[in-house]
């Protein structure tokens, strides 16, 4: 038998759609998809509101454990980018649902992840009756709550500030709103969407343990989990498995970063607006190998008919993108009264039952809330300034230099994604020992869940500064502080202050987990609004775990109006490119 008969040859391998690359990753999928079912199976399982649980701390669970929390990670990223995608653009583009939504968002950032899962934990077990995936819901909206609002407010601001020369071709080539949302305000938010969904996920793995270990109402559910896993450590004294715990964290974190945050990035460099490409570019070794096989051709082919077919739908339903249609002063009026109607009434009336709900009990703590809202207030001002100080310079280095980047994303990325209440037993080891009070400790503790935030997004503002921009600065020989004054705050600033407004909302968020902590029997407490809430919530008291997540809700969104909402005016009136 002839054998070039039974076997193709070289040429005719090389000819074929698909080569051993494509083929390895067709193999890397599936693998994928049996651990997704397999991990997945353990979340539809029997269970009893009153049944007790209990997680082992046997170190031969925790991939198996690593693997749920993953999991849970990932499907939380997925809602957050479709409610940022929908809620950031309704916010940016309609004027009247901007004025309930941009409220809103700054108050569904302040109210902590223990007041979502006190509401929530509940309403998805009777969701779900007999079954674990009620609890794993809750669990999810936990870590979506921790996730979605920054990656929000960045994509809010992008669609606000977009570029004048990028509004003018969609107007000019008469773009549908579809057209000019996907392949315009997507695309020119994609940079900081990207480095603030990569500080979005590092404050779910903040709050890991609060979201799987849950205590609420008096009663104490455990989700299998690696924060579960480090919580029960804890309780149980047994230090060497925590640090178990934090190792396989650490692994879990470098995996996703090399897996997924690395390409991202590198991917996200060709959405810069600039006329001349930098001379060093982020780069990731498995996106290099993605784009040498063909399954982006193929992805692509695939999406094109639903594209195509969301974009012929979008047509028939809506307007195209162009100038805004004139409206006569008096529809305007009209429409405007409508909308409040709509809207206005039914907020009345939640609020109404709101107020009645709290009742006395929850007003006679009022003034002790607020009192202690203050003393919280004060740690938060004193964090985001040393957070500006330390951080905006080493951003702004990590950001213009690619080389730089490369070294250092992983190690940000280890820092921010790491759930820093992890390390509180250490820390209340050490302030035991030292004497020091977590009055003062508290500010540490809340700077390790809150500052990266303005790390992440002063990278992305950096990352994003044209090359002609920096180039035009070098030709006109600005140095030092002539070049940050010209250059280098006003290319950041509307980054700096997506960073900025997050990293308040995340700072009151850590406050519940920072101004009370445990270590084996000995528990420190600090004076403050989170101290308050927390107490609250462990003892099941509904009525003052409302009146604090009010007080709070008060206090960001106050100083987001008065503050915040004033440097985001001053970015795009004077800082948009």
């Amino acid at each position: 038998m002839n054998p070039d008969r039974t076997f193709p040859s070289p040429d005719a391998l090389r000819r074929l759609p698909f080569g051993p690359l494509d083929l390895a990753v067709f193999a890397v999928i599936l693998i994928g998809l049996l651990l997704l079912l397999e991990v997945g199976r353990g979340a539809t399982v029997s269970f009893a509101p009153t049944q007790v649980t209990t997680i082992s701390t046997d170190p031969a669970n925790l991939p198996y454990y690593a693997a749920r929390s993953l999991l849970r990670m990932f499907v939380a990223l997925g809602f957050s980018v479709l409610f940022t995608l929908g809620y950031g653009y309704l916010a940016a583009r309609s004027r009247r649902a901007e004025k309930i939504l941009v409220p809103a968002l700054d108050i569904l950032q302040s109210v902590p992840v223990l007041g979502f899962l006190s509401v929530t934990v509940t309403a998805f077990i009777a969701l779900f009756p007999g079954s674990l995936l009620g609890l794993e819901c809750a669990s999810i909206f936990a870590i979506f709550t921790a996730q979605a609002w920054n990656m929000t407010f960045s994509f809010y601001h992008s669609v606000r500030a977009l570029p004048r020369e990028l509004d003018e071709v969609s107007r000019s080539l008469r773009l549908t709103r579809w057209q000019r949302f996907w392949k315009i305000e997507v695309p020119n938010s994609m940079v900081g969407l990207v480095w603030n969904g990569m500080m979005s996920f590092g404050g779910g793995w903040f709050f890991l343990a609060a979201s799987e270990a849950i205590s609420v109402l008096n009663r104490h559910y455990a989700l299998p989990g690696i924060g579960s896993y480090v919580a029960t450590a804890v309780d149980h004294g047994e230090m060497g498995k925590v640090g178990l715990g934090i190792a396989t964290m650490v692994v879990m974190i470098l995996a996703v970063n090399v897996f997924f945050w690395r390409p991202l990035t590198a991917w996200a460099e060709r959405f810069k607006l600039e006329e001349s490409a930098a001379a060093e570019q982020q780069g990731s070794l498995v996106l290099n190998l993605l784009r040498r096989t063909s399954w982006p051709r193929l992805l692509g082919a695939a999406r094109r008919p639903v594209t195509e077919r969301v974009g012929r739908l979008m047509r028939v339903l809506g307007r195209d993108g162009t100038a805004p249609l004139s409206v006569p002063a008096r529809q305007t009026r009209r429409g405007d009264l409508i909308f409040g109607v709509l809207v206005g009434v039914p907020l009345a009336y939640g609020l109404y039952r709101l107020i009645a709900y709290v009742g006395a009990d929850g007003y006679g703590v009022l003034p002790e809330a607020f009192g202690l809202g203050a003393i919280t207030f004060g740690r938060v001002c004193v964090l985001l300034v040393i957070g500006t100080v330390i951080w905006v310079p080493v951003g702004v280095w990590i950001g213009l230099n690619p080389r730089v980047a490369r070294l250092a994303q992983p190690i940000v990325q280890v820092l921010a994604s790491f759930p820093a209440n992890f390390l509180f037993p250490f820390a209340t080891l050490a302030f035991i020992k030292t004497g020091l009070s977590l009055n003062v400790g508290g500010i540490l503790l809340m700077s390790l869940g809150a500052q990266w935030y303005i790390l992440f997004n002063t990278i992305a503002g950096a990352m994003a500064i044209p090359t002609d921009l920096r180039e035009a600065a070098d030709v006109a020989g600005l140095h030092g502080w002539n070049r940050w004054r010209r250059l280098i705050i006003p290319g950041i600033f509307p980054a700096y202050v997506t960073g900025g407004i997050t990293a308040s909302g995340g700072a009151w968020n850590a406050s519940i987990v920072a101004e009370v902590v445990t270590y084996g029997g000995t528990t420190l407490t600090a004076s403050g609004l989170g101290a308050f809430i927390a107490g609250a919530a462990e003892d099941g008291d509904f009525h003052k775990i409302l009146a604090g997540v009010m007080v709070m809700s008060i206090y960001v969104v106050g100083l987001n109006r008065l503050f915040w909402r004033r440097l985001y005016g001053l970015a795009e009136t004077r800082y948009s490119l």
